[in-house]
Formats: structure tokens, sequence, C-alpha cells
């Protein structure tokens, strides 16, 4: 994905929509759902697993009721929804289904993210307790080199989950709003030819 976090610091920095990241469960939490708007960060075109070059930004399905709250959650969402693209690739090339999905990194903090990410992937989500697992994992492999560590084993029982989000929308819900995306995603594409 080329785009993720990012949508957040565009309505942080260019729109002014909000004041900080932090900000953003708060509001999207402020309404029941987007209202029907989808988000598709395709600033710089779409990564995987779309690979268009030419799609570019947009946000469909705005109403005169539509507030920044709506935004803020459709940003997160388009999030979510990236990441499934991406995992039912890897499902789909790989045959291997993922019993959970670890997040980590700044966009981890959000359990509303987090909460919808469970939800619209229909797998549980698990947030560990160290937040930043990428320097926790070059530590772990430099503790592997210098014999600290005895092998990937004792590794794996260092992982502690701070909190698991279980999938709490029904699957034809979970449909429905993928299904939203998706068509988002289409009319975003080759819009810059």
């Amino acid at each position: 994905m080329f785009i993720a976090g990012a949508a957040l610091q565009w309505l942080r920095d260019e729109l002014q929509v909000i004041q900080d990241a932090a900000d953003s469960e708060a509001m999207a939490l402020a309404v029941p759902d987007t209202g029907g708007v989808y988000f598709v960060p395709a600033f710089v075109g779409l990564g995987a697993p779309y690979w268009d070059a030419y799609a570019r930004g947009s946000i469909f399905g705005i109403t005169r009721g539509t507030n920044r709250n709506h935004l803020v959650r459709a940003a997160l969402e388009s999030m979510a929804y990236q990441t499934r693209s991406v995992v039912e690739c890897m499902t789909r090339d790989s045959g291997i289904r993922p019993e959970a999905l670890r997040v980590d990194g700044g966009a981890a903090r959000n359990s509303f993210l987090c909460q919808f990410q469970a939800d619209i992937l229909g797998l549980p989500v698990e947030r560990p307790a160290t937040a930043e697992s990428t320097a926790l994992g070059a530590a772990y492999l430099a503790g592997l080199a210098t014999g600290f560590w005895r092998d990937e084993e004792e590794l794996a029982h260092q992982f502690k989950v701070e909190r698991r989000f279980e999938p709490a929308i029904a699957s034809s819900r979970r449909e429905e709003l993928y299904g939203g995306w998706q068509r988002a995603v289409e009319r975003a594409k080759g819009w810059a030819r």
C-alpha cells in the first residue's frame, strides 16, 4: 500500500480537519458510520494489489449531511479496506488463511481502527504490548546473532498481546461495506490517464 496513515496526515496538514492523528479515534466514534462515504487515498496511485499508477485520491458518497467526522472515519476505514485487499491477495496466492492479524506502529494505538480492521477482515486483530515491533524485532535479531536468545521458539514466547479485537459485525454487513470500497476503488482507477 502506498498511502495509509498519510491520509490522516493529509486531513491534518492540508485540510486541517484534525489537529492530531490521535484525534481521529474520537472523531470516528462521534458518528455511527461514514454515512456512505468512501475515501480512496490514492494520492500517488494505488499499490498492491491494484497496481494502478493512474489512480487518484477520491472521496465518494458525500451528501449535504457529511461532516468532518465522516471524512475522518472514512480515512481510517480505508486503511482497513486496503489491508483486507492485500490479505485476500496473500491468502489466494499462498493458500493459507491467517488466524489473526498482528498490528503495530502508531495506527495500532487507535482502538477504533483495530476493531474495524477485525470487523472487515473477519479475523481477530492482536495489538502487542510493545507498539513499535520493528525496533523490537531488530533487537531480537541482534540477540539471536549474539546468542542472547537460543532460537526463534524462545523469541515466540516473548510476544505479549495488550488487546485482542474480535470481529463484531455480521458477515453480510462486512461484505456490503467491502463491496462499497471495491466500487470506490474501481472509480478511482485510471483517473489520471
